[in-house]
């Protein structure tokens, strides 16, 4: 989902299978915050956060993880053989992790100011800027990331509902009652980076696929493909069209935001 982890670095060497899968779950993510913000602003009355809708949210949050690291096995892969290796190969990745983190605090800040409780602390921005800061500490697994990725999978089972202080929310460990919109901590998260990773060293080798995929001529593959290109832009600015959206349509008051 953010343009950071997005594979290649020069023209006509884009995979277009990636592009399109991350851009239907850009689109999902989309559908869902527009059914979460009518829930919100107490539009519609539906269970957005269990159920059907609690799965399709979880669905599109593991898809844009996943494939982060999908995307970062394939741009070490190019990186390396344009000779960048050592330090350098390091220093890419970790600027582009801190950019990633540096949205997320801002995102962090905004929420905090306009939602208040329940503001993001460390959401799937700040989950996906660290691990593509923590990534070249796995590069070398290459396909045995898959089992490092379940490892970290199974080691949220013993993570998740562990009390404590508000300074480990990133690790997964919290307050009781701790409570975020959009909370996906290091761990069990990161294990579907090194899931993405160790996919990317059986289906990408080298940086390339083991079989090409031909792209069917229909305009939706076009459609979801540039909206995969583009899903960090995407990301930061749908919330506020979708609510401007809504108080120019009529469906919620401007009052109701708060902020006017």
């Amino acid at each position: 989902m953010e343009q950071a982890e997005e594979i290649p670095e020069r023209p006509g060497t884009r995979f277009w299978e990636i592009d399109a899968v991350r851009g239907i779950a850009i689109l999902m993510m989309v559908v869902y915050h527009l059914m979460y913000d009518l829930v919100y602003f107490g539009v519609a009355d539906m269970a957005v956060t269990s159920g059907f809708w609690r799965a399709f949210a979880l669905t599109c949050a593991c898809t844009f993880v996943f494939l982060v690291g999908l995307s970062l096995h394939i741009s070490r892969e190019r990186a390396m053989q344009r000779g960048m290796e050592g330090r350098a190969l390091v220093q890419k990745f970790l600027m582009r992790g801190l950019f990633i983190l540096a949205l997320g605090g801002g995102i962090s800040l905004v929420t905090w100011q306009v939602i208040g409780e329940g503001y993001i602390l460390f959401g799937i921005l700040h989950l996906i800027g660290l691990s593509i800061c923590l990534a070249p500490l796995f590069f070398s697994l290459q396909k045995n990331n898959l089992v490092a990725g379940v490892i970290v999978l199974a080691l949220g089972l013993v993570v998740t509902g562990t009390a404590g202080p508000i300074w480990l929310a990133w690790l997964g460990i919290h307050p009781a009652g701790f409570y975020s919109v959009d909370y996906e901590p290091l761990i069990p998260w990161f294990g579907l980076v090194l899931l993405g990773l160790g996919t990317g060293a059986y289906l990408y080798p080298k940086g390339h696929p083991l079989r090409q995929i031909r792209q069917p001529c229909l305009p939706i593959t076009n459609l979801l493909a540039a909206a995969g290109r583009h899903s960090l832009l995407i990301y930061l600015i749908h919330q506020p069209i979708l609510i401007l959206g809504m108080v120019v349509a009529g469906i919620i008051p401007p009052g109701a935001l708060g902020i006017f």
